[in-house]
């Protein structure tokens, strides 16, 4: 009976221009003692649940308890479009679907988590980089990062790092969590230079406007390569698949080019021909861990609702991966020191305009040249 409920909720997503995914241990719907399996839902943001970015950590999170525990069935969905009413029409079918629980990664869920909250009052909601609109009820909890740290870090091991002396950066959309990763990585230049002896510059800064124009990314980052930049960190989603793929080609023409990634660690993706990737280390938000641990609350019942939480240095929420082959031992032990200093509060990495503005003054840093708030 729950196979065909299962590919009943499948068909019906499909009417509404919809993807659905469950998993084949998922369908036998119990544990190994009998119990009934929990069911956790995930609807993508922009872009698809590959998009090795936000997505995807999220997704692995939840893949992780899933296979770790064997106490939940996890299932995601595509939305078919990028309005609320696509969100509400995804949602609906992960709730007649049974889903206990449902994960939403990015500020574009806020006004349907809003609405999904109150009509749903024995759903948990959680909603990650935003709040649902009206508040956070008591079913829902908020998570955001402190993006503008591992922004900070990526800046300083991309300062240590450049064989040219200049760097740049590529966001996405304008909204406050890119926003933060760039003033976190002109910030991280910036202390670099004062206090680490480096000599870099910020040469461009520029804005893609959306996270899923690939070949916009890729003619961006080419014409910051062409301008002598090698190290470019891109916080955009998908667009920086384009990135990543005009760093990959000009690397195997024999370019000493690099990208910093974002959300999750990028590696992998940046490898070559010759075994080697252009990832010079990625500014990693622990999306996954975000994930894993609500779930966990919620099948251990100690699920709290009503909670705006932010995940930081302090937390191990933000930072860089665990190995970076493509940074000396000396870079990786400045970042390493650098995140002591933040998550025991003597760096604190600012997230307002002015405030940046204030820091990078009192650097001697010169960013009169860039547009830091992208508006």
């Amino acid at each position: 009976m729950k196979k065909k409920f299962s590919m009943l909720t499948i068909a019906l997503a499909a009417s509404l221009g919809l993807v659905a995914c469950g998993t084949g241990e998922g369908d036998k719907g119990t544990t190994t003692n009998g119990e009934a399996k929990i069911k956790v839902g995930m609807m993508t943001d922009s872009g698809t649940i590959d998009d090795k970015s936000f997505n995807q950590g999220t997704w692995e999170g939840i893949k992780r308890y899933e296979s770790e525990k064997g106490s939940i069935v996890a299932q995601y969905i595509q939305p078919g479009g990028e309005a609320t009413q696509d969100y509400l029409e995804a949602a609906s079918n992960l709730l007649t679907a049974g889903n206990e629980m449902i994960i939403a990664p990015g500020f574009k869920f806020e006004e349907a988590i809003g609405k999904l909250q109150g009509e749903n009052p024995e759903t948990k909601f959680v909603i990650l980089d935003g709040e649902p609109e009206g508040g956070v009820a008591e079913n829902s909890v908020a998570i955001y990062f402190a993006e503008q740290e591992a922004g900070f870090l990526a800046g300083i091991a991309a300062a240590l790092e450049t064989k040219t002396g200049k760097v740049g950066f590529i966001g996405g959309m304008v909204i406050p969590a890119v926003q933060k990763f760039g003033y976190g990585f002109v910030t991280g230049v910036a202390y670099a230079n004062a206090n680490l002896g480096t000599n870099v510059e910020v040469a461009d800064y520029l804005y893609n406007g959306t996270f899923n124009d690939v070949a916009g990314g890729q003619a961006q980052a080419g014409g910051m390569y062409d301008k002598g930049i090698d190290v470019v960190f891109v916080a955009a989603g998908g667009v920086g698949n384009g990135v990543i793929a005009e760093a990959k080609q000009r690397a195997e023409a024999g370019d000493d080019v690099y990208v910093i990634g974002v959300d999750v660690d990028q590696y992998e993706d940046g490898i070559i021909s010759d075994g080697s990737s252009v990832i010079l280390t990625s500014a990693i938000k622990r999306i996954d861990n975000a994930a894993y641990d609500k779930i966990d609350e919620l099948v251990n019942g100690t699920f709290t609702g009503g909670q705006v939480i932010t995940m930081d240095a302090k937390n191990d929420g933000v930072g860089l991966p665990a190995e970076n082959p493509n940074l000396s031992e000396a870079t990786q032990q400045a970042a390493d020191e650098a995140f002591e200093l933040i998550k025991n509060g003597t760096i604190v990495v600012p997230t307002e305009l002015d405030e940046v503005t204030a820091m990078l003054e009192d650097l001697g840093f010169d960013a009169s040249h860039l547009n830091l708030s992208g508006n």
